[in-house]
């Protein structure tokens, strides 16, 4: 009989487990607290190391329909508007990682994965069923719902995002920490922009306290644009997603380039509004414990929260999918041993890019002299900064192109 995995989250990292749990042979009970399995407008980037995986599972088709595909990434002053550095992505990037560097839709990319889940037997989505707590005993793991129904399991693998309350009972380390950061996100039409303001690249535009990131989307149709301040959340930022408000935006942009604020400005005309996400992480992973503890393990932003300074949080769970993938496959194993061996597989990677997103945070927002080093530095050494190999690389590679 196959063993049964319950999953908590239908966002892109409990799909992704889902995915790897039933490539691995196991029955999936996947369980989403929304009705319905939808996503608000965002962009995601995805590195070759991300890429890589997806491909691994088949996905290489459907992808190549959605994603843009840049042709570089470029990193421009927020206050004069000079380009600092650029590294080429496209070909080279598949040359050098073995596939593309590539940007889509977080929507997209959550239909592609749902879609994929589907197509595996023994899968069962329980929508409007978030789980509020677990318990285990003689080798099995129960699941309470909201509504109290109990669900039994060989193992739980906990993708409930940020405030996992799971993983509060399994750890129990509190809430996650209030950053400081304050995240503008808005997608726009492209066509509908002047054609000075539209992005085939990746634009990373720095800023004292601040920065920016624009990209196209869902083949170039859409651009992706997020800012980052640095500020006190309103007091009503309860949850992650509100609309924002272009004003205090253009306040908090005090000093930036013309060309900036005008693409800040140009949002509402291109069929796009502001929303607002306070940043929360936590400190980066310190043991596989931190992971998984019996027949539970965390993935994604439930296991590691991070600032999103390097564009991973969605790529490190669908990494860890993939790892979850090969641990579960071990039948000889006993599943604790099995989660065991995902969590030691997983966590020093995770808490290193963790650590590197924090890093990168304070390189992006800063100011007086470490600024102009850091864009001394940019110009001199240009993409030998910017690429990553030790990222992209990962481990466990795929290798083949998108």
């Amino acid at each position: 009989m196959n063993k049964q995995v319950l999953i908590a989250g239908g966002g892109i990292g409990g799909l992704a487990a889902g995915i790897g749990a039933a490539r691995a042979g196991c029955d999936v009970r996947l369980f989403e607290q929304t009705a319905q399995l939808s996503e608000v407008g965002a962009g995601i980037q995805l590195g070759p190391n991300v890429v890589r995986r997806l491909q691994a599972w088949g996905l290489q088709k459907p992808l190549q329909q959605v994603v843009a595909l840049p042709a570089s990434l470029r990193v421009r002053s927020a206050v004069t508007g000079v380009q600092l550095a650029q590294m080429t992505l496209g070909s080279d990037a598949v040359q050098r990682y073995g596939a593309a560097y590539a940007t889509i839709h977080r929507a997209d990319l959550q239909q592609l994965l749902l879609e994929a889940l589907q197509t595996y037997s023994g899968v069962h989505l329980n929508l409007g069923q978030p789980l509020e707590s677990f318990a285990e005993a003689d080798g099995v793991v129960t699941v309470r719902t909201r509504a109290g129904k109990l669900v039994e399991g060989d193992a739980l693998i906990a993708a409930d995002g940020v405030r996992s309350v799971l993983r509060q009972q399994l750890l129990g380390d509190g809430p996650p920490r209030v950053t400081g950061h304050l995240a503008y996100r808005a997608l726009v039409h492209q066509p509908q922009l002047p054609k000075r303001l539209r992005a085939t690249d990746v634009t990373a535009w720095l800023g004292p306290r601040l920065h920016a990131i624009q990209y196209p989307v869902r083949r170039g149709e859409l651009q992706n644009l997020v800012i980052i301040v640095q500020g006190p959340a309103p007091q009503d930022l309860a949850h992650w997603d509100h609309a924002g408000n272009l004003a205090d935006l253009v306040q908090a942009m005090q000093g930036c380039c013309a060309h900036l604020l005008d693409l800040v400005q140009h949002v509402p005309a291109a069929g796009g509004e502001w929303r607002l996400w306070p940043v929360g992480d936590r400190p980066p992973v310190q043991s596989a414990s931190h992971m998984a503890q019996g027949l539970v393990a965390l993935l994604g932003d439930a296991a590691h929260p991070m600032r999103p300074y390097l564009a991973q949080g969605a790529g490190m769970a669908i990494e860890d999918a993939a790892e979850l993938q090969r641990a579960l496959a071990m039948h000889d194993l006993d599943v604790h041993l099995r989660l065991r061996r995902y969590a030691l597989n997983r966590w020093q990677r995770n808490a290193r890019v963790q650590a590197r997103s924090l890093r990168n945070g304070r390189i992006f927002h800063a100011t007086g002299p470490v600024r102009w080093g850091r864009d001394l530095s940019l110009r001199l050494l240009g993409s030998r900064l910017m690429d990553l190999p030790w990222l992209y690389r990962g481990d466990g590679s795929v290798a083949s192109s998108l």
